[in-house]
């Protein structure tokens, strides 16, 4: 069956009248004359059997249909473009990947390794894009999703990368301020009931769940100022704004560095595990996905041995 679908000019015509509000200014937009512009919009109205602009002697109006109408349009036609962009900047050897991940770990431990893919696969690119939570990944444009074990992935194929173990982190500053400096250097136990401490809004009770495992005394585990993202945490723990409990993958450069340190024990009470979410077997996966996987696999195991 034929699609109804008026031709790409009398929508191009109709969406510039529309937004000039001006047959001419269209006109001298698209290089076309006034009455080229006219043409096609009597053409787009005879193919819809509905009036989209008004005709006051010499001027016109959108009708009402013609408003919804040209909001429409115009987002199809931004969206057709920004399609056209993308598959004209994809390579026309090799094959492109579409990954989903949480933004920290896209940041702070993909997106570093990348080269050493780069490298490997110099005809392959990966394109990613942050997801906070588990989504439906069938039809949704992504080849693969690197997230947190979840019921939302059932029927989808998980294969295990890495371990997130939170740990208790802070700016020795921070300890300077406090008087714990030199408590830090003998050892000798730190009160976190004396320093400020930072959460992450989506796990209210990480703090509460860590001091019961360390077994710490904690009053008012709740207490502290709430970011979104581990990034924010680390950030914030890094300008001396508190203690932070982040995942120790993600710190350990700024460990190395001293602008972190971590002398409380680290815990598996609030250890989630990173997965690659695969569609179907990595086997059977298409040529660059089963690249990215087989890599991403081999990066993992590295840094866990």
């Amino acid at each position: 069956m034929r699609r109804k679908i008026p031709s790409n000019s009398a929508l191009l015509a109709f969406e510039a009248a529309a937004r000039h509000g001006s047959f001419a200014r269209a006109a001298q937009e698209l290089a076309l004359t006034e009455g080229a512009i006219s043409r096609q919009i009597a053409r787009l109205e005879a193919f819809l059997n509905v009036p989209l602009f008004e005709r006051v002697g010499n001027r016109v109006r959108l009708a009402p249909n013609g408003v919804r109408y040209a909001v429409q349009v115009r987002q199809t036609l931004d969206r057709l473009e920004r399609d056209s962009l993308y598959v004209m900047g994809q390579p026309v050897q090799g094959g492109t990947i579409d990954i989903a991940a949480s933004p920290t770990f896209a940041t702070r431990w993909l997106i570093p390794r990348l080269k050493r893919f780069q490298n490997r696969h110099p005809d392959i690119t990966v394109h990613i894009a942050e997801r906070l939570e588990p989504f439906i990944l069938a039809g949704s444009g992504f080849d693969a999703a690197i997230h947190f074990e979840h019921p939302a992935w059932a029927g989808m194929h998980l294969h295990p990368l890495l371990e997130e173990v939170l740990v208790p982190v802070c700016s020795p500053a921070l300890l300077a301020d406090a008087g714990m400096g030199a408590s830090m250097n003998t050892g000798a136990h730190l009160s976190l009931n004396d320093l400020p401490r930072l959460h992450r809004r989506q796990n209210p009770d990480a703090w509460q769940r860590y001091a019961q495992e360390a077994g710490i005394e904690l009053t008012n585990s709740a207490v502290g100022a709430r970011y979104d993202l581990h990034a924010m945490l680390i950030a914030a723990a890094i300008a001396g704004l508190g203690v932070a409990l982040v995942p120790r993958l993600y710190i350990e450069a700024e460990l190395e560095q001293g602008q972190l340190v971590a002398p409380w024990p680290k815990s598996k009470a609030v250890a989630k595990t990173f997965c690659l979410v695969l569609p179907e077997p990595i086997e059977l996966s298409a040529g660059p996905v089963q690249a990215f996987a087989t890599w991403l696999l081999q990066e993992a195991q590295g840094l866990a041995s």
